[in-house]
């Protein structure tokens, strides 16, 4: 009897159970997806990363690095394998304006690769290049072929072998400048050190690359004194296929705490208000159970059984939804699978999510537990009795003059308001919430877009970027100068206390390269110091006019610097002019010509090692902004969902709650229009308040989120007008059409019906 009861009680109160499991689905979705996704980016990436031997230290010199030099740091306590490395930027002769890694370690246990298709690595090749598989697919180059690298006048040709996948090229871009992969015009290929050789004709090795546990203070000491000598140290964070990964995971992270909590919260806060109410209604079928003969606590179990099937229900599709979202963005075909590069995407959910989703559950259950005991109080006659909202009191307003001069609709709304507080307010929260989630979410594409505009539109004026080799000479370095009338720089390796940076030198005069403050002007580099971006004056609490102490790697030399500006940057380096590096005697390279002259232009020279088109750079942004935008339309679609489904479920509670005050307006002879606009003028100005609080709200959360997920851009945030008015117009006019809706059943409403219960 009671089944049969309960499938009718869902069935008469639908359009409430469905909006519970929807707000529950969506809440659970949201939040186990984003979960999932930095979950499963941390096992799949690190696990193969671990495959591959990807580094932990890696010890440069531009000097290079003996055999000898990678025994001793292999015998270090602490220090499980070695081995030599090297990794260039060379050209593909096939391919006009495409690059490569070229890669070769001496011990493919370190810093290797996992074999997709082909042949199995042999180091003693004298002709067999291994090659990425998805820069092969993308140029469509297959196993046999033969294909050819030229770096520094030196031509490497030999047989693609294998197509392979890299931790240490998981993230395969050309460097700090580019974010986004591009495998249409770069790649990366490993060559056996026998070919190396053989065609160089040396064996010169810059890196040693090693698995430790150490720490790096604790590697750093140990190798120093291993090759009597101070060289520059970068730990598996300072890396980008590590480091990206890594910052994937902890913006996955601070998402997956922040946005989707949001969705849970107003879940649950829906859950309370709609059983609230539903057990209110059924106050007249509890008592009748209970005059039938009916134990408390089976009217009790009875009734709590509703919540929890409404929990079990949104939990499957939530988890089904989680599943969804995940997949969206970490399948092989996928915006994250464009980023990082690894053989599979395996979909893990968290301990910790399964742990939340049980106590989700029970708190579902016990919030039914809690509304149906509330109705059980008294005996069957008190029961019997409708549920009558609790007297209220006058309003403070209504004693003012103001109340008198407010028409009948205002004084209507106002007095409902307040006597149903938690319809009012979880109607409110639901509002802030779309308007919040509309306003972060589009405002990310602003920044985004303005980031662009001003870095690569404003800041970076140049066409091509001339990358020098470590043996150009200073005669030929100024003449390449001269020939395409250059900006330049130069970049020495330097540490302060125990952090690695980059002490950039720029020369300018020409703005090819500018650089922006804090407050997005562009400032000149003058003779007065060390400009340092952002992100270094904040760690090391540096700001105009303080001093601090740099020493570069493979010198014994410290220099003191004053710091004469904080400015944006895309790389954790500090700036510097020729005439400043001159006045504390900083001996420095140019490795940088920066030119308006185009790539397919420039000739090829011994003196360059690779040329970079600025195009290619901002190419490399495009897929970085489907992901963005992906994202972007994932939580529009949910704040969309989450409104409709908030506004139409209060509205419905509204509009039941106030039937026989509707019915009495019917009978003094308002009209069905007239009822309509009462109702909709109440949620109308409920959604205006909601949209004033929530977008202050999600200009606040979308700044939070910018510093946590994208502080490596230093990007300023930026909201546009048309966002707001987006924000506004999308918020108002979905709160406007749920009322409409909601509205026309007041066309519905049985007078006689209505008003002959008892009061």
């Amino acid at each position: 009897m009671l089944f049969r009861k309960l499938l009718r009680t869902m069935g008469l109160y639908k359009a409430q159970f469905i909006s519970m499991i929807i707000m529950i689905a969506l809440g659970i979705g949201i939040f186990v997806g984003f979960n999932m996704e930095w979950v499963s980016i941390d096992k799949n990436a690190n696990g193969f990363l671990e495959e591959t031997g990807f580094a932990d230290f890696r010890v440069i010199s531009e000097k290079g690095l003996s055999k000898e030099d990678a025994d001793s740091i292999a015998s270090l306590d602490g220090v499980d394998k070695a081995s030599r490395y090297l990794s260039v930027q060379a050209d593909v002769k096939e391919k006009d304006g495409d690059t490569v890694s070229l890669t070769v370690t001496e011990n493919a246990e370190i810093s290797g690769f996992a074999l997709m298709d082909g042949e199995s690595y042999d180091a003693t090749s004298n002709d067999g290049i291994w090659l990425s598989d998805k820069y092969a697919n993308a140029n469509g180059i297959k196993l046999g072929d033969s294909i050819t690298f030229e770096y520094k006048n030196i031509e490497f040709n030999g047989i693609v072998k294998g197509l392979i996948k890299s931790g240490e090229h998981m993230v395969c871009v050309r460097d700090e400048t580019q974010i986004m992969p591009d495998y249409n015009t770069h790649g990366f290929a490993y060559i056996s050190p026998a070919m190396y050789k053989e065609t160089a004709g040396f064996d010169y090795y810059p890196q040693i690359n090693a698995i430790s546990n150490l720490s790096k203070k604790e590697f750093a000491d140990k190798a120093d004194e291993a090759l009597d000598t101070t060289l520059m140290i970068l730990t598996k964070d300072e890396i980008v296929s590590y480091a990206g990964p890594q910052g994937e995971i902890d913006e996955g992270k601070t998402m997956g705490s922040i946005l989707p909590v949001l969705f849970l919260l107003i879940a649950v806060l829906t859950m309370v208000t709609t059983m609230h109410r539903v057990a209110a209604k059924e106050k007249t079928q509890i008592g009748t159970l209970k005059a039938l003969g009916f134990k408390d606590k089976r009217i009790l179990r009875h009734y709590t059984s509703y919540a929890f099937i409404i929990g079990i229900i949104g939990t499957v599709l939530g988890i089904a939804l989680g599943y969804f979202v995940a997949w969206l963005v970490l399948n092989p075909n996928g915006m994250m699978a464009t980023y990082i590069d690894i053989p599979e995407w395996k979909l893990y959910l968290p301990w910790f999510c399964v742990v939340i989703l049980v106590l989700i559950l029970a708190l579902l259950t016990l919030i039914g537990f809690l509304s149906v005991r509330q109705m059980l109080k008294g005996t069957a006659a008190d029961s019997l009795r409708p549920y009558a909202p609790k007297k209220m009191k006058r309003l403070l307003l209504e004693k003012t003059a103001l109340w008198k001069k407010l028409g009948f609709g205002a004084q209507w709304n106002l007095r409902d308001s307040m006597r149903h507080k938690s319809r009012t307010m979880m109607t409110l929260i639901g509002v802030v919430g779309c308007a919040l989630i509309v306003v972060a979410a589009l405002g990310m594409g602003d920044t985004m877009d303005a980031f662009l505009d001003m870095y690569y539109g404003d800041a970076l004026h140049y066409s091509s970027r001339i990358n020098l080799s470590e043996q150009a000479s200073y005669e030929k370095t100024d003449e390449l100068i001269e020939k395409y009338e250059g900006d330049y720089s130069a970049s020495v390796a330097v540490k302060i206390e125990e952090k690695a940076v980059s002490l950039d030198i720029y020369h300018t005069p020409s703005d090819l390269v500018r650089f922006p403050d804090e407050d997005n002007n562009f400032v000149e580099i003058k003779n007065d110091g060390v400009y340092l971006c952002m992100r270094l004056a904040e760690e090391f609490n540096l700001s105009k006019g303080d001093t601090f102490e740099v020493s570069p790697y493979g010198s014994d030399k410290t220099y003191t610097l004053k710091v004469a500006g904080v400015i944006r940057s895309v790389s954790e380096n500090m700036v510097i002019s020729p005439e400043y590096a001159e006045s504390i005697e900083l001996p420095y390279t140019v490795n940088a010509i920066y030119t308006e002259t185009d790539k397919t232009d420039i000739s090829s020279d011994s003196a360059i090692a690779s040329v970079q088109s600025k195009k290619a750079i901002i190419d490399s942004f495009d897929s970085m902004m489907e992901l963005m935008n992906l994202m972007i339309l994932i939580f529009i679609v949910a704040a969309i969902v989450l409104g409709v489904v908030v506004l139409y479920n209060l509205g419905v509670m509204s509009y039941t709650e106030r039937y026989r005050e509707m019915a009495t307006l019917k009978v003094v002879g308002f009209k069905d229009r007239k009822i309509g606009a009462l109702l909709i003028g109440q949620n109308l100005w409920i959604s205006l308040i909601g949209v004033i609080i929530g977008i202050p709200l999600g200009a606040a959360v979308l700044d939070y989120l910018m510093h946590a997920l994208a502080s490596e851009y230093e990007m300023k945030t930026v909201i546009n007008v048309s966002t707001y008015l987006v924000s506004i117009l999308l918020t108002v006019g979905m709160s406007f059409l749920v009322s409409l809706i909601v509205s026309r059943k007041n066309r519905k409403i049985d007078m006689v019906e209505a008003l002959k219960g008892a009061e």
